[in-house]
C-alpha cells in the first residue's frame, strides 16, 4: 500500500505545497487509507483552519472524494475548516451528509449563522436539532437566543428561554445569563433582563457588561451607573467594554463629574487605552460641552482606527466645531485610514450644517471612488447636504441614484424640497412615501408642512394636518403647530392661525411669536400687540420680540412707539444681533455688515455695486422705502438700502465670478431678506444672466432670469 508523500513530512511543508501532492494523486489514488492517510489528512485540514485558505480546504475534500477516502469519519474536522475559512455553504453541505452530528457541530453550525446575521437559518437548524432527539446545552441557546433577538422574534425567545428552565440550565451559567439578557434588552423588556440577571448566582463582568449595555441602549442610563457602581463594590473587575458602555451612560446623562470619576477607575485599571473606552471617552467629554477634553483624549491615543476617527469628527460636528472636523478628516485621509460608510455620513453632517459645496463634492467623489455612493447612510447625507447647499437638483440625482428609499433618505428629500421652495414635490413625496408603505415620523410631518407653509399651499397644509391629528393619538406637537401658523399666518388667515393657537392647552413662545412675524408682513398692529405680550409673559428677555414689534411700528410710521421699544430694550440691557451677509470663495469666508466698508476690496466692492444699482434701475428698480426701519428723508433712506449686507455680498460675487461664464453666485445672510434686496436681486440675476442663489434665515431664494424661486412669497 502506498503512502501519500505528504504522510512522511508533514510539518515543514506549507498547505500550497502539499495540494501539489495531492493534486498529482488525485489522478491516481491509492487504494484504502492507512491510519496515517487519516492523521495526515486531519493535520491538513487543521493548517487550512488555521491558515483560512477556503481554496486549498476545499481541494483537500475534492481529493479525499476523489480517492475514495471515508472523508466523513473527518466530517467534524472539515466543517471546523470551512466555518474557519468563512464557508458556511461548504460546512452545511458536508454536515447535511453526516449521519449523526455530534452537538458540538449543531452548535458550530448554529453559531456561524447567528454570526453571520443568517438568524432564520440558525433557527431552522435549531428546530431540527429539536426534531432529531438531540440534547441542546447551554451553547446551543447562547447562539440561538441571538438568532431570536436579531429577528425580534420575542415568543420564540421567551419559548427558548422556558426550554432553558425546564432543563435547569437558566441560573447555571453566566454565559447563558448574558445572551438572555442581550435579547431581552433588544427586545425593550428590561424587567425580563433585569429578573434573569437576579437569577444569576455566579455573576461575572460579562453578565454584568451585558446588562449595563442593555440599559445604555433602552435609554436607562442612571440604571447603567447604578449598575457599575454595585459592580465595582462587589469586587467585580470591569472590563474595556464595561468602561465602554457606562461611560456613553455618562454621556447621555451629562454626567460630567461621575464620568471623570470612571475615568480615572478606567485608567488605574489599565483599560484607559483600548480603543472601545477612548472611543466612550471621546464622546462623553463632548457631550458634557467638554470638547477640547475629548480632542486632549484623542491626542494620546497611537494608532487611532476609523472608528476612534469618526467619534472624534462626529464630536466635533456636533459642538459646532466644523471646520475642524473637516481638518481631521483630511488628516484621517492623509493618514490612509480605510473610510467606511459611518466616517462618511458624519462629515457630510458637517458639510451640511455650514453649506459647504464644494467640501461635500469632494466628499462625494470620494464615496465614489471607493464604492460607498449607493450605501443608504452617505446617500441620505449627500441629500441633505446638497439640500442645504441650494442645490435641490443635485440632491434629486443622489437620491434617484440610491437602490432602494428608507425614512432617513426619505426625509432629507423632502426636507432639501422645503427648504428651496419645492412645496408640490414635497407634498408629493410624503404621499409617496406612504404608498411604498413607509411609516412618516416627526421629522417628516414637520418637513412637509414646513414645505407648504414656504410656498404658500394651504390646502395641502390643512390635508396634513388634519392626517396628524387623525392618524396618531398623540396629535399635532408644537412643531406641526408652528408651521400651521405660519403657513395660515403668511397666506392671510391671522383670524384662523390665532384661533389655532388659543386651542392649545399650552402653546410656547414660538407659537406667539410665529404669529408675531405673520403680523409684521400684514401689518396688523393689534393682534401682534397680544401676541408680543403673551410671549414676553412666557419669556421677558426675547430681545427678538422686542424688535419685530418695534419694526411693525417702524413700517407704519409709529416713530414714538419703536423709541419707547428701544428704550425698554436698552433698561432690560438687550441687544439687537446685527444683519450679516456672507459669501465663500476659494475656501474663505467674506462678511459683511450694512455700510461695511472694513473690507480689503472695499473701493473695488461699492464701485460695482454703484454699476449694478445703476443698471438695474435702467430695468425698473426703484428702491422701497418702506423697508428702512429709520426715521430719514426720502433720499437717505434711499441711500441707506444701497449698502444692506446683502447688496455687497452680492456685488463682492459679481467681482469674483467676472470672466468665468455661467458661475453662480451664493450668498447667505442671518436674517430674512428686506424685501427691496429681494426685488434688486432677481433684476440683478436678469442683467447677469446668471443664478444667484441666497440663503436667509428661512428658505433658499433661486434668482434667475429676474425671477425667484418662491414666486415672492418668503
Amino acid at each position: 500500500m502506498r503512502v501519500p508523500p505528504f504522510a512522511k513530512t508533514i510539518s515543514p511543508l506549507t498547505v500550497s505545497t502539499l495540494i501539489k501532492s495531492l493534486h498529482s494523486l488525485a489522478a491516481n489514488p491509492p487504494p484504502l487509507p492507512s491510519c496515517k492517510d487519516f492523521d495526515s489528512y486531519a493535520s491538513l485540514l487543521r493548517r487550512c483552519a488555521a491558515e483560512k485558505s477556503i481554496v486549498d480546504a476545499r481541494r483537500v475534500h475534492l481529493h479525499m472524494k476523489k480517492a475514495g477516502f471515508p472523508y466523513l469519519s473527518l466530517g467534524n474536522k472539515l466543517v471546523d475548516a470551512y466555518l474557519k475559512c468563512g464557508a458556511i455553504d461548504d460546512a452545511r453541505e458536508v454536515f447535511d451528509e453526516m449521519p449523526k452530528p455530534h452537538i458540538v457541530l449543531w452548535n458550530a453550525m448554529i453559531s456561524s449563522y447567528t454570526r453571520c446575521r443568517r438568524s432564520k437559518e440558525a433557527i431552522f437548524l435549531f428546530q431540527g436539532l429539536l426534531s432529531e432527539g438531540v440534547a441542546a446545552d447551554e451553547f446551543t441557546f447562547s447562539s440561538i437566543l441571538r438568532a431570536f433577538s436579531n429577528l425580534h422574534l420575542i415568543a420564540e425567545g421567551r419559548g427558548a428561554h422556558g426550554r432553558l428552565v425546564v432543563l435547569g440550565l437558566e441560573a447555571m451559567n453566566a454565559f447563558v445569563g448574558s445572551a438572555l439578557i442581550d435579547m431581552y434588552a433588544k427586545f425593550g423588556r428590561l424587567r425580563d433582563a433585569r429578573a434573569a440577571y437576579d437569577r444569576i448566582s455566579d455573576k461575572d463582568v460579562v453578565l454584568v457588561t451585558a446588562l449595563v449595555v442593555g440599559y445604555t441602549q433602552n435609554a436607562e442610563d442612571g440604571e447603567a451607573i447604578c449598575l457599575f457602581r454595585d459592580m465595582v463594590n462587589s469586587g467585580i473587575k470591569p472590563n474595556e467594554f464595561t468602561f465602554a458602555s457606562v461611560l456613553i451612560a455618562c454621556g447621555n446623562l451629562r454626567e460630567l463629574r461621575k464620568g471623570m470619576v470612571i475615568h480615572g477607575v478606567c485608567a488605574k485599571s489599565g483599560f484607559e487605552t483600548g480603543n472601545s473606552s477612548q472611543t466612550s471617552l471621546l464622546s462623553m467629554y463632548s457631550k458634557c460641552g467638554h470638547i477640547d477634553d475629548s480632542l486632549e483624549v484623542f491626542k494620546q491615543i497611537v494608532n487611532p482606527n476609523v472608528v476612534t476617527w469618526t467619534a472624534i469628527i462626529g464630536c466635533l460636528v456636533c459642538n459646532q466645531r466644523e471646520e475642524l472636523a473637516l481638518s481631521m478628516f483630511r488628516s484621517m485621509v492623509r493618514d490612509s485610514v480605510c473610510l467606511n460608510a459611518f466616517a462618511l455620513s458624519t462629515v457630510l453632517q458637517g458639510c451640511s450644517a455650514l453649506a459647504l459645496f464644494e467640501q461635500g463634492k469632494l466628499i462625494h467623489a470620494c464615496a465614489i471612488k471607493i464604492g460607498l455612493d449607493t450605501d443608504s447612510f452617505v446617500g441620505s447625507m449627500l441629500v441633505d447636504t446638497y439640500g442645504k447647499c441650494g442645490r435641490v437638483g443635485m440632491a434629486k440625482l443622489v437620491f434617484d441614484s440610491l437602490p432602494g428609499f428608507d425614512l432617513v433618505l426619505m426625509n432629507s428629500m423632502i426636507n432639501a424640497y422645503a427648504q428651496n421652495g419645492h412645496g408640490l414635490e414635497a407634498v408629493g413625496l410624503f404621499d409617496l412615501m406612504q404608498d411604498l408603505g413607509l411609516e412618516p415620523d416627526d421629522a417628516t410631518l414637520t418637513s412637509a408642512l414646513a414645505a407648504c407653509s414656504n410656498a404658500g399651499l394651504v390646502d395641502e397644509g390643512r390635508r396634513i394636518f388634519s392626517f396628524i391629528k387623525n392618524k396618531y393619538s398623540f396629535g399635532p406637537s408644537n412643531d406641526h403647530y408652528a408651521c400651521m401658523v405660519d403657513l395660515l399666518g403668511r397666506a392671510g388667515g391671522l383670524k384662523e392661525a390665532e384661533e389655532l393657537i388659543t386651542n392649545i392647552k399650552k402653546p410656547d413662545k414660538v407659537l406667539w411669536r410665529t404669529l408675531l412675524g405673520a403680523c409684521k408682513i400684514h401689518g396688523e398692529v393689534e393682534m401682534a400687540k397680544t401676541a408680543a405680550r403673551k410671549v414676553l409673559e412666557l419669556d421677558p428677555s426675547d430681545a427678538g420680540t422686542y424688535i419685530l414689534l418695534s419694526n411693525i411700528y417702524a413700517s407704519l410710521g409709529q416713530w414714538n412707539e419703536v423709541i419707547s421699544m428701544k428704550s425698554e430694550m436698552r433698561y432690560m440691557k438687550l441687544k439687537k444681533g446685527p444683519a450679516m451677509s456672507w459669501i465663500k470663495v476659494d475656501r474663505e469666508v467674506h462678511t459683511f455688515m450694512a455700510g461695511d466698508k472694513s473690507h480689503p476690496q472695499a473701493e473695488e466692492i461699492y464701485k460695482e455695486l454703484e454699476r449694478l444699482i445703476e443698471r438695474t434701475k435702467g430695468l425698473g428698480y426703484v428702491p422701497d422705502t418702506k423697508f428702512v426701519l429709520q426715521e430719514l428723508d426720502e433720499l437717505e433712506k434711499e441711500r441707506s438700502l444701497y449698502y444692506h449686507s446683502e447688496k455687497l455680498a452680492v456685488a463682492f460675487g459679481v467681482l469674483r465670478v467676472k470672466g468665468q461664464g455661467n458661475t453662480s453666485i451664493t450668498i447667505f445672510k442671518n436674517l430674512r431678506f428686506c424685501g427691496d434686496c429681494h426685488a434688486w436681486i432677481k433684476l440683478v440675476s436678469k442683467d447677469l444672466g446668471k443664478e444667484i442663489i441666497a440663503r436667509d434665515a428661512k428658505r433658499f431664494h433661486h434668482f434667475r432670469d429676474g425671477l425667484c424661486s418662491c414666486q415672492d412669497y418668503w
